[in-house]
């Protein structure tokens, strides 16, 4: 009988302790690709910066994420590919250039590209797996992305980029 209440305090336990680890955070199925983080976390950072962000944006006609349906309607299978490609994306070209004068802007970039680093980790750990398929519409859907961005100059597509950071989280969050 006692054995069984200690069973019982540990399997609490180990779930309080799984609970309180994850807190804030939402998992995200991309594909077969099961995905943690906290975009709440990241929100309440671009939140802070993104009147500051978008208002450095020089060219307000044209989009980089939703030029023509560039995250519209991806097939289930490929957002794992998509979202893959896309952190990488973010992390490689956007957040390296995205710079301000202001330190507390910096602070919140900082943060949102520490974020996308982990993401970024597990995602990665999903494609070497084979979890993450791409085919030839996630193909597509990052070489025009690509276009867009590489149509401005670095500086400007980067600010453009961050300042367009809700239609990815919002792209994700809207997953099925």
């Amino acid at each position: 009988m006692k054995g069984s209440h200690l069973f019982l305090c540990l399997i609490s336990m180990t779930c309080c302790l799984n609970l309180m680890s994850t807190a804030g955070n939402k998992i995200f199925q991309f594909g077969s690709c099961r995905v943690s983080m906290s975009v709440t976390e990241i929100r309440s950072g671009f939140n802070a910066i993104k009147a500051n962000i978008q208002a450095r944006d020089p060219i307000k006609t044209l989009s980089i994420l939703s030029y023509p349906h560039s995250l519209h309607k991806v097939k289930s299978s490929e957002r794992c590919c998509v979202t893959h490609h896309l952190f990488n994306f973010y992390v490689d070209k956007v957040f390296k250039h995205c710079r301000s004068e202001d330190s507390y802007v910096n602070r919140k970039i900082s943060s949102i590209a520490n974020s996308f680093l982990s993401v970024r980790r597990k995602l990665r750990h999903c494609h070497e797996q084979n979890q993450c398929m791409c085919g030839e519409e996630s193909t597509e859907k990052m070489k025009q992305i690509r276009v867009n961005f590489e149509g401005l100059n670095v500086t400007s597509a980067a600010i453009k980029s961050l300042g367009e950071l809700d239609i990815l989280l919002d792209w994700m969050e809207k997953a099925p």
